[in-house]
Formats: structure tokens, sequence, C-alpha cells
């Protein structure tokens, strides 16, 4: 991790497995969309890009993520999840990224106003023969981009801060803070930490009065984690 230090400030760190358990995809549908795959057809072997390129250098088969890669991937969930297809979202990816002049479009402020039309200006640029579906789900486009900004923090044009516990104000993933890691806002103690030490503790109310804090923090670190490993 040493070697490390000095890019990550700022910009954050995830194994493709911390993506994956933080934003609830499994791990393989990481590793496809950000490091490519070959898939066969008619006797053909094709190859599929990445979606993007991940802020931090890749080694032999390690993903290794950025913060600005995993908001994206939770735009790319979202969409996923909405019924949209990988072609789409592809197509739309990288028509945005012309528009916010931006690698990581999904999570920029211009997404959050024009993303709806993003859509389907993509659709209709890259004749997409899905852009009758996208008319007719473009209400649904759009709940979904603002659903998925409603838990973030803009600052600069961009996303700088996810607070993924219920939209909570008392934990955040915020890059400045432990590689990106999830933490306690206002005193920075990973939630894992908080976690941990009930465990050890037996007690929520201990744990607050070791690290004095409110016992709210504290309980809802440990709800959190076990979010998490649910």
């Amino acid at each position: 991790m040493d070697g490390y230090a000095t890019p990550l400030v700022g910009i954050g760190f995830y194994t493709a497995s911390d993506a994956a358990r933080l934003l609830n995809i499994p791990v393989r549908n990481i590793r496809r969309w950000l490091g490519g795959y070959h898939y066969a057809y008619n006797g053909e072997t094709f190859h599929m890009e990445p979606l993007w390129k991940p802020q931090l250098p890749q080694f032999e088969d390690q993903i290794e993520l950025g913060f600005r890669d995993l908001i994206e991937l939770k735009f790319v969930k979202a969409f996923t999840d909405a019924g949209l297809g990988l072609k789409t979202i592809r197509h739309c990816l990288d028509y945005a990224k012309e528009c916010a002049h931006a690698e990581h479009p999904f999570s920029t402020r211009r997404f959050q106003t024009d993303g709806k039309t993003i859509f389907l200006d993509s659709a209709n640029l890259a004749g997409d023969g899905s852009l009758l579906d996208l008319k007719k789900k473009q209400y649904t486009i759009k709940a979904v981009i603002e659903r998925t900004f409603k838990d973030l923090d803009i600052d600069n044009d961009a996303v700088r801060r996810w607070r993924p516990f219920k939209g909570k104000q008392s934990i955040i993933v915020d890059p400045e803070l432990v590689f990106g890691q999830p933490t306690t806002a206002v005193y920075n103690i990973p939630t894992i930490a908080l976690a941990q030490a009930v465990q050890a503790e037996g007690s929520e109310k201990a744990v607050a009065e070791l690290y004095e804090i409110p016992l709210t923090v504290v309980r809802d670190a440990v709800a959190f984690e076990e979010s998490l490993a649910a």
C-alpha cells in the first residue's frame, strides 16, 4: 500500500471486492465492465472493451478503483436494475464524456441536470435500435438519475461525497478521508472500526464513551456494517 500513498490522496482506493460489497454488485460484473471480456458468437470470438479506464493502474488481472469509478458503477448498476441494456449504457457513457468533458461523466453536475436528454441523444446519434424503448422509459431514466444523485454531494461540478447509509449525514464515503473507506462524518472514525469495537466491548454505549462520540453515530455505523454483511 505504501507505493500508492501519494496518488491515492483525494482519489480513494477500492478493490473490485470492496466495490462489490459497497454497491451490492457481483464481483464478476465489475471485472467484466471495467476489465473487458471476450465472448463467442457464430463461431467467432469478440472482445468487449472496458466501459472506461479506472483511475488506478491495473496490475495483471487485479482491478483497483478510485472514488469516481465507484460512483460511476453506482449509476451503471442503477441503470441495469431499471432494465437498460449495457450497450445502451455504453453509448450514453461515451456521449456523456463529450458533453461533460469528463472521463467519469455520470458523476458530474452536467449529468444530474441533463442525463435524460443525454441518454436520448446518444441513442439517436448511435442509431441504437433501443431509441423507441428509451423514449418510453424516459421518465424512468429521469427518476433513476434523481434517485441515484439523492445521497451524493456535489462540489465544483463533480460528486465529492457519498452518504451510503440511507442518505444520512452520519456516514460518508469521501476520497479525502481514509482512502475513501466508509467513515463517520465529523469524527472520521471508520465504520468498520466502530463495528469491531462494539463486538469486542459488547456495548454500543461503551464504544460511544470510549471514542467520545454520540451513541447515534455508533448505532448508525454498526447498522451500516451489518447491512453490508447482509
